[in-house]
């Protein structure tokens, strides 16, 4: 088996497995934690009058549902069937136009021209070959549509994201590491990488903006979040009882910068990126402001 397919098993199984799991059961933590970037995603959707509009990486889909019930039309994609499982769950329940596919946006065969517009909040990071996911996009969307991405910027300026593992790795031996040249949260943090990919899939236009969004959630779900999801997420739960309790009790504390009352609050450094579908594959313009 080639690295290439061996690192596109390795993500359908991690979303298939433990972390497309702990994503459902705390959608309604991360739903409302990120919504302030999904309102945004939603407004911008509005302002192009698109009306086929497209998620990449929706997971359990609470930016489709949301670009659904203001457009009218929004389809959903992820490789992870649990995922994609809630999130048609809980279109049905509400009742919105809202479609899901499972598949991986990297290779889904999709109807050329199919789409006005490409979304996605934190959902692009984890392609194996991102200039050949994102040109397999472009061709699912007409000539001149869009695309607005909510994607993070560097570790640095996250240090909310990378608290848990630090603070758990005297304890917790065999982390994964952060990888940022590879598939990951911090994958495109480098703007000159994300203007080279789209710029060599067949964007025009592209645009970074820096985008620092204040995020909250109950103090309450706070260690539920940090022993599921990340790096700590996936390794803390094949860890001893007793190695489990210390990692709780050295890394809420951690995580007291953070606390105000009973929120958890915290600045999202990320990069809003824009650009446009060409009709054919071109370099294209890009700046950074």
């Amino acid at each position: 088996m080639d690295a290439s397919r061996r690192t596109d098993d390795e993500q359908a199984a991690r979303w298939n497995g433990p972390a497309g799991h702990a994503w459902v059961d705390l959608q309604p933590v991360l739903d409302e934690m990120f919504r302030p970037i999904e309102d945004l995603l939603v407004e911008a959707v509005a302002a192009e009058r698109a009306d086929r509009v497209l998620d990449v990486g929706c997971g359990t889909g609470a930016l489709t549902r949301a670009v659904a019930r203001r457009v009218g039309r929004c389809v959903g994609i992820d490789l992870s069937g649990p995922m994609i499982d809630a999130a048609r769950a809980r279109a049905g329940q509400e009742g919105v136009p809202a479609s899901f596919l499972r598949a991986d946006a990297q290779e889904h065969p999709f109807e050329p021209g199919s789409f006005d517009t490409v979304v996605s909040r934190f959902g692009v990071m984890f392609f194996n070959d991102p200039v050949r996911a994102f040109a397999n996009i472009r061709g699912a969307v007409r000539d001149g549509g869009g695309l607005r991405l909510v994607v993070w910027r560097g570790p640095e300026e996250n240090p909310y994201m990378t608290t848990a593992e630090r603070a758990a790795a005297p304890f917790v031996p065999g982390l994964p590491p952060r990888r940022p040249d590879g598939p990951g949260q911090f994958a495109f943090a480098d703007p000159d990488r994300v203007r080279r990919v789209l710029a060599d899939s067949g964007w025009d236009g592209i645009e970074l903006r820096p985008l620092d969004v204040e995020c909250a959630f109950p103090e309450e779900d706070l260690v539920r979040y940090f022993t599921r999801l990340g790096p700590l997420g996936t390794i803390l739960p094949g860890a001893d009882e007793q190695t489990r309790a210390r990692v709780v009790e050295t890394v809420r504390p951690a995580f007291d910068p953070f606390v105000q009352g009973s929120q958890v609050r915290f600045t999202a450094a990320c990069w809003l990126v824009s650009a446009r579908s060409s009709s054919a594959k071109r370099s294209s313009s890009a700046k950074v402001s």
